[in-house]
C-alpha cells in the first residue's frame, strides 16, 4: 500500500490589498514606539531588542481607527485559514483576542515559541527592510522524533514583505531570526480564539 500524508500542518501566506493601510500601520507603530512608555520599559526590562505593545497595550483597534481597519482586513484573512484547516467552529466565527506592535532593531530577533490559549497566530508586516530576518517555522515532530535521521525541511524560513499576512495555528513553534537589515523592522502579531 503507498504512503499517504496524514495530520498536515498548513501555514497562510496572505497580503494585505490596501497598500495606504500598510502606510497608516507603519506611521501608528512608530508613534506607539514613540510614546508608550510601558512598553519601552517592559521591552528593556525582558531584552527585547526595540519596542512592543505586547505587554503594555491590548485595546489597538479601539484606541486607533487604523488599527481597527486591520482587524476588518484579518477577520477576512483568519475566516479563509480557518475554512482551510476544516475547523468546526459550531456555527461560530473565531474573534480577534490580542493585537501587538513589534519594532524589531537591526539584529534583533525574537527566540522559538507557541502561543497558548489561541486558536490562530499570526503576524502583518508594515516595514521589512533587505536583510530583515525571516520567520522561522519549526516541524512539530521535531521534539518527537526520537532516534530519527535528520530531515533537511526541519525548519521552514518565510520571507515577509511589507503588507504581507502570515498566518498558522497557534501551537506551531516559530521565531524571528536575526537579520542584517539597516532599518527596523516593523510587525504586528495577533491571537484569534
Amino acid at each position: 500500500m503507498p504512503s499517504r500524508a496524514l495530520f498536515p500542518t498548513l501555514f497562510y501566506e496572505g497580503e494585505l490589498d490596501n497598500p495606504a493601510l500598510v502606510a497608516e500601520l507603519d506611521d501608528a507603530c512608530r508613534e506607539l514606539a514613540a510614546e508608550d512608555r510601558a512598553g519601552r520599559a517592559w521591552s528593556k526590562e525582558h531584552g527585547y531588542r526595540g519596542y512592543t505593545s505586547y505587554a503594555s497595550l491590548n485595546d489597538l483597534p479601539v484606541r486607533d481607527p487604523r488599527f481597527g481597519d486591520l482587524a476588518k482586513a484579518l477577520n477576512r484573512h483568519v475566516a479563509a485559514f480557518a475554512r482551510d484547516c476544516a475547523f468546526d467552529l459550531g456555527g461560530r466565527k473565531l474573534r480577534l483576542d490580542s493585537l501587538w506592535v513589534n519594532v524589531l532593531k537591526p539584529g534583533g530577533a525574537h527566540s522559538g515559541h507557541i502561543h497558548p490559549h489561541s486558536v490562530v497566530s499570526g503576524t502583518v508586516y508594515v516595514a521589512v527592510p533587505p536583510g530583515s530576518g525571516a520567520l522561522r517555522l519549526e516541524d512539530p515532530r521535531l521534539p518527537l522524533m526520537m532516534a530519527a535521521p535528520v530531515r533537511p525541511d526541519s525548519f521552514v524560513h518565510a520571507e515577509p514583505k511589507a503588507g504581507s499576512v502570515f498566518l498558522w495555528e497557534s501551537w506551531l513553534r516559530h521565531e524571528v531570526v536575526a537579520g542584517a537589515a539597516k532599518s527596523d523592522r516593523i510587525s504586528i502579531s495577533f491571537n484569534y480564539r
